[in-house]
């Protein structure tokens, strides 16, 4: 795995339990198989898995799982089609 600077693996929301307090020991930073690059300034939020072999683009703002050999860039995001 190659992460570029800049780059954020995150949690999207953090769940809570019938008091509002949050609930610790859930998942909820995404999964990085092996051999994938994240370039500068993408952010990746949530429980989702970037499939092996995967390249995300800088700048890209990710929230769901692509499967392995992606290539996932600003264009292709912005029409919701991974390559």
């Amino acid at each position: 795995m190659r992460i570029y600077q800049g780059v954020t693996l995150g949690a999207k929301s953090f769940p809570l339990d019938a008091n509002g307090h949050p609930i610790k020991g859930v998942p909820r930073h995404p999964v990085v198989e092996d051999d994938v690059i994240v370039y500068s300034n993408a952010t990746i939020l949530g429980r989702i898995t970037l499939g092996k072999g995967s390249a995300i683009g800088g700048n890209v703002w990710l929230t769901r799982s692509v499967p392995p050999g992606s290539v996932i860039t600003q264009a292709n995001e912005k029409d919701g089609m991974p390559s």
